[in-house]
Order: C-alpha cells, then sequence, then structure tokens
C-alpha cells in the first residue's frame, strides 16, 4: 500500500492536502508502516493481552495469517514483533511447534531501558541507589515476613559460593543473584523484577569499580558479611531489621563503587 496527496479532492471520501491509500500488493514494509500498518499491528496485539485472549505462553497466529487477517503486511507484522521482543512481550523461535509466543520478561527490557539512561545521564547513580534503598528494604521487609523457602534456600546457596568467589566477575554475577533471590522470598513478582533490572543496569558500572579497587579481598570480605545479616535478619522473621541492614549494605556499596562516577 502507498500514500499520495491529493491535490482536488476528487476522489471520494478525500480532502485536500490530506493523504489517501492506493492499494498495491507487492509494496514493502516501510510503506506499510508508513501508512500505519505498525500501528495497527501493535494495537491489535495489545487488545488481545489486555482483554485476556492471549495469555502468557499464548502463540500468536502465523505472520501471513495475522496479516491477512489486519489487512497490512507482513513487514508491519515483523516489525512489531521485534519491537515486542525488545519490550520483553514477545518470544520467537524458528521451525516447526515454534513461532511468536507471548512471554514476557519485564526485567529485561526494564534493564535495558536503565542501562541506556545511565549511560546517556538521564538517570545518576545516585537516583538509582535511592531508589534500590527504598525498594530492596521494601523487597527484604517482605522477605522477613514471607519467608518463601524456595528462595531462600537459593540466597543460602549463593551466599557458599559467595564466600569461595575470590574474583569480581563470579564476586558480581552471584551478589545479583542473591539480592534478586532475596526479592523473591518476598513472594512479589514485581519486586524482584525491578530489583534484577536495576542490578542489570549497573552490573557493568559495578564489576568495573570491583576490579579497580584496592584491597579487594578486604571489601569483598565486608560484602559477604553485609550478605549475611541481611539473610540472618530474613530468616529470623525480622522486617525492621532486614530493611534496616539492607539499607546500610546498599548505601556501603554505592559509596564504595559508584559515588566518583555521579
Amino acid at each position: 500500500m502507498t500514500q499520495t496527496r491529493d491535490a482536488d479532492a476528487s476522489q471520494p471520501g478525500a480532502h485536500p492536502g490530506h493523504w489517501v491509500s492506493e492499494s498495491h500488493p507487492e509494496s514493502g514494509a516501510d510503506t506499510d508502516a508508513r501508512s500505519g500498518g505498525f500501528s495497527v499491528v501493535m494495537h491489535h496485539i495489545d487488545d488481545e493481552i489486555l482483554t485476556g485472549t492471549w495469555v502468557n505462553g499464548s502463540r500468536l497466529p502465523p505472520e501471513r495469517e495475522l496479516a491477512a487477517t489486519l489487512g497490512v503486511s507482513r513487514g508491519a507484522v515483523r516489525e512489531a514483533i521485534r519491537a515486542l521482543e525488545a519490550l520483553g512481550i514477545l518470544t520467537s523461535g524458528t521451525g516447526r511447534g515454534n513461532g511468536t509466543r507471548v512471554d514476557a520478561h519485564p526485567s529485561d527490557a526494564m534493564g535495558r531501558i536503565l542501562r541506556l539512561q545511565l549511560a546517556l545521564d538521564v538517570v545518576s547513580f545516585a537516583d538509582l541507589t535511592e531508589t534500590r534503598v527504598a525498594l530492596e528494604k521494601a523487597a527484604c521487609a517482605a522477605a522477613a515476613k514471607v519467608r518463601a523457602p524456595g528462595p531462600l534456600a537459593r540466597a543460602t546457596d549463593l551466599l557458599g559460593q559467595m564466600h569461595d568467589a575470590m574474583q569480581p566477575d563470579s564476586f558480581n554475577t552471584l551478589d545479583t543473584a542473591f539480592h534478586v533471590a532475596l526479592a523473591e522470598a518476598g513472594d512479589n513478582r514485581l519486586m524482584s523484577d525491578l530489583t534484577m533490572a536495576i542490578r542489570e543496569a549497573v552490573h557493568l558500572p559495578i564489576l568495573e569499580a570491583e576490579h579497580s579497587l584496592i584491597g579487594w579481598d578486604n571489601w569483598r570480605d565486608g560484602f559477604v558479611c553485609d550478605h549475611e545479616e541481611m539473610l540472618t535478619a530474613i530468616e529470623n522473621g525480622d522486617p525492621i531489621r532486614a530493611a534496616e541492614v539492607t539499607e546500610a549494605h546498599i548505601r556501603n556499596a554505592y559509596e564504595t563503587l559508584l559515588l566518583r562516577r555521579d
């Protein structure tokens, strides 16, 4: 489908200076996107999810079928799917039985956005730290009340591995997983997703700072001790203590690793 400007409004329903459509079966995705095909597909997928027609795990119709149903090109369908994959809403696979499915991974998209905002100085490390303090204090307090056994068992195992992780690379990975496990112990999916997103956003800056620390072993031991206090408070069912030690740990980590980057 292409668009031409109608100068004399001679076509039915046309107005001077408005865009009107002419049908061209072989028109490309770029032309279709300009004529609104992309938006049509995006709105359709939004509606199917919001009305509950498609849920997590639902398989979308094949591209050709969806394009025919909506009256748009396959290119417009493909571009909309790519956009929603980047937002952590859809996943696509190749081969029989795969196709495109609703498969929400919001932490991936949020982490990507925060990482770029940090790089562009839209968000400062100080702002992100204050947000993280508020979030993880609430998450760990909730964990102390709920104490979901699976995540707590995982946190205990991760803490044991951190004792043996002598290099910043392995320690950083375990550190992120530990904080996410504590958030998951409160049985609040949004808190754990946001915790993961923020941790992913600061992963590289923290890792670079850890590599440059003089006396890394001593700092590492201090972070492990903080983690032990956090986990103990949660296991003891003490939400106030859990929140206090979590805040102290995050602020200490910011001052040690990220303050100079602001």
